[in-house]
């Protein structure tokens, strides 16, 4: 054991013995920096990061160094401006911006936070707010946060429920459209969209009654629950469902906004404008953002009925606000490149899919990408145990991989990754693969 793998092991032993249990990687990563596309562990090894640190950093590791020379001049100067009680032109110019990349035609207003769990924790709020109605929609297989409210939306894993309830805020969740494990047991596009009918033919006629309902809270693209996309016209469908009943659109923009399906919004694939959106994740450029935005035409919020002490901390808006300078001068570009590398990492995941009996699916949007794994194609049990063995596997050949769903590998690189990079991480990938297929590895 060399000393640094030694000091590995004591920072592991230390942090188990003073945080409490986090969900961690099967594999021991103990970070020290990055840059752009990689990342370094406490020995100085580099890999290649395909988890955007759980989808903060769509820009490159650590952002860019215009990035936090805009954090550091901000520091001297004030960090902390109370921006529920003053004013700033800071947050100003970054809220303008922002709204800026959002569907023209509409008159956009912003509440800034901390979390993608206090954006949604205000978009529960606002909806009830706006509409006077208290029960909400959302996802079997969603996640959008662990406080009270969020958590009553979330519906990814037992583990993230239980003993916490009962949820005060009256959620109903229905199918989301996993065409890969579809409830229904049919196939698109002959199923008609089934799923969207039984919005309708079911809770909404048997169990609340669509005037009582406030929102219906959706990820365009599911994260935490395996980086599932839906079909096409889904939401078209969805929305005019929920038109007919005055029901709001709020579009979780955390994970898989921000560029990273290839779009500002992942709901902009779709043709749709929701009529809340929350973002958070990558757009604080590595440090806690939360972002609320709301069609103006819901009207506004009394002073006072929602607030926050840190929401706009000078400091963050400062990183925030020259990464989406950057992201706003580059937008066509970006959306440009992002494809093309989209389709060239979607191409290899499928041909895996061919390949290897392990890959029962590939999917993604832009660079929103995944492989779930199966012990058989044509049962579809899930792999659980496969796929962490083919993430520490990859872990030791230099990758960064994160897990998602029962049994989805997601791979979520800088937007901003090189092919070489990236191409590169797909042969590791693709090597961990082929070896848990023949049964190498896990002995």
């Amino acid at each position: 054991m060399t000393k640094n793998s030694a000091k590995m092991d004591e920072i592991i032993r230390r942090d188990k013995r003073i945080f409490l249990t986090l969900p961690r990687v099967p594999y021991p990563f103990v970070v020290d920096h990055g840059d752009g596309e990689f990342a370094y562990d406490v020995s100085g090894r580099r890999f290649i990061d395909f988890s955007s640190f759980i989808g903060v950093y769509n820009m490159g590791v650590n952002s860019t160094a215009k990035v936090r020379a805009a954090i550091k001049g901000q520091v001297d100067k004030l960090m902390h401006n109370a921006l529920l009680e003053f004013y700033s032109e800071l947050p100003v110019d970054f809220a303008e911006l922002l709204v800026s990349m959002f569907p023209k035609g509409e008159s956009w207003k912003v509440f800034l936070s901390n979390s993608g769990t206090e954006a949604i924790e205000a978009a529960i709020k606002f909806s009830n707010l706006f509409t006077k109605r208290y029960y909400t929609m959302a996802f079997y297989n969603a996640f959008h946060g662990r406080t009270k409210g969020a958590l009553a939306l979330t519906n990814s894993k037992m583990v993230q429920r239980e003993h916490f309830g009962p949820f005060a805020q009256g959620t109903i969740h229905v199918p989301y459209p996993y065409c890969y494990r579809c409830p229904f047991s049919l196939e698109y596009p002959g199923c008609g969209l089934a799923c969207v009918d039984y919005i309708k033919k079911y809770p909404l006629s048997k169990e609340v009654s669509p005037s009582e309902v406030a929102a219906f809270f959706a990820e365009p693209v599911q994260g935490e629950g395996g980086y599932v996309v839906p079909p096409a016209d889904y939401f078209k469908e969805l929305k005019s469902l929920l038109d007919e009943s005055g029901i709001l659109l709020v579009a979780d923009e955390v994970q898989a906004g921000y560029m990273r399906t290839g779009k500002f919004l992942s709901l902009d694939n779709f043709g749709v404008k929701a009529d809340i959106y929350t973002m958070a994740k990558a757009i604080g450029a590595g440090l806690p953002l939360g972002v609320t935005i709301v069609n103006g035409k819901l009207g506004d919020i009394p002073p006072g009925s929602h607030s926050s002490t840190f929401g706009g901390n000078l400091a963050v808006i400062a990183g925030a606000y020259e990464q989406l300078k950057e992201v706003s001068a580059k937008r066509k570009a970006l959306e440009s490149s992002i494809r093309a590398k989209g389709a060239i990492a979607l191409k290899r995941l499928k041909e895996m899919q061919e390949r290897y009996e392990i890959v029962g699916d590939a999917r993604g949007l832009g660079l929103m990408l995944a492989i779930e794994l199966v012990k058989d194609k044509k049962t579809k049990e899930p792999a659980a145990q496969e796929r962490t063995w083919i993430v520490k596997d990859a872990f030791e050949n230099g990758l960064l991989l994160l897990e998602a769903g029962q049994s989805t590998i997601r791979l979520a690189p800088p937007v901003t990754i090189s092919e070489k990079s990236l191409v590169t991480g797909l042969d590791i990938l693709e090597e961990s693969v082929r070896k848990a297929n023949l049964g190498m590895l896990g002995k």
